[in-house]
């Protein structure tokens, strides 16, 4: 893990100012999946589009193959041994992780029955368990839809990641984590935070799937 983190301040150095808050966030990943939590992602825009992204790369293989749990290719053929036996050899493992942007039905329902800046908090609260990660992305820190979603996952327990530009902002109080990369225009705080969660997301897959 810290190889591919030495690798990305390499590659941007001007993330070294990240180098602390990117390894702790990588750590606390790690604790939550070894103790059966998953990661839920919120953010607007650009950042629900890298919440969808993340997503791709933590539920199926993005460097490494991810295997499939101990004894699950077994029950698989059991279950049905033609379908079975495909589904063992192509399935690859994956780290449970929800990104909230996209769950239309539900999202409007929230929109007109109750408040539209709620939707990612009633989603923490349905899915969110202790133990579990938040990821808060927001290129300002002050999106409110995001910081209700923040304090959510706080009082349920969970631990709250941010990723975010440099500025103080209001989710700096609500996050146990937050990397603020080095930039402030909109842009290029998310030109900063695509390599940031690759970063992440390869931590975590070589920690759980490096042979």
């Amino acid at each position: 893990m810290k190889a591919i983190l030495d690798t990305l301040i390499e590659r941007y150095p001007a993330l070294a100012t990240c180098r602390d808050s990117i390894w702790s966030a990588a750590q606390a990943l790690v604790d939550s999946y070894a103790a059966g939590g998953k990661l839920l992602i919120a953010g607007n825009g650009g950042s629900a589009a890298d919440a969808e992204h993340i997503v791709g790369e933590m539920m199926k293989s993005f460097v490494l193959r991810k295997k499939l749990p101990e004894g699950y290719g077994d029950a698989l053929v059991a279950a049905d041994p033609d379908m079975g036996a495909f589904l063992r050899d192509n399935l690859h493992g994956a780290l449970p992780a929800i990104a909230l942007d996209g769950h239309v039905a539900l999202t409007t329902a929230c929109m007109n029955d109750f408040d539209p800046q709620l939707g990612f908090a009633q989603q923490v609260n349905g899915y969110g368990c202790p133990g579990d990660v938040f990821l808060a992305i927001s290129t300002s820190g002050n999106s409110r839809n995001v910081l209700y979603a923040a304090v959510a996952a706080r009082a349920r327990g969970l631990k709250v990641i941010g990723l975010t530009g440099e500025r103080p902002s209001k989710l700096d109080a609500l996050c146990d984590i937050c990397i603020k990369v080095p930039a402030v225009e909109t842009f290029k705080v998310q030109e900063f935070h695509l390599p940031v969660y690759h970063c992440l997301c390869l931590m975590v897959e070589h920690h759980f799937y490096k042979d």
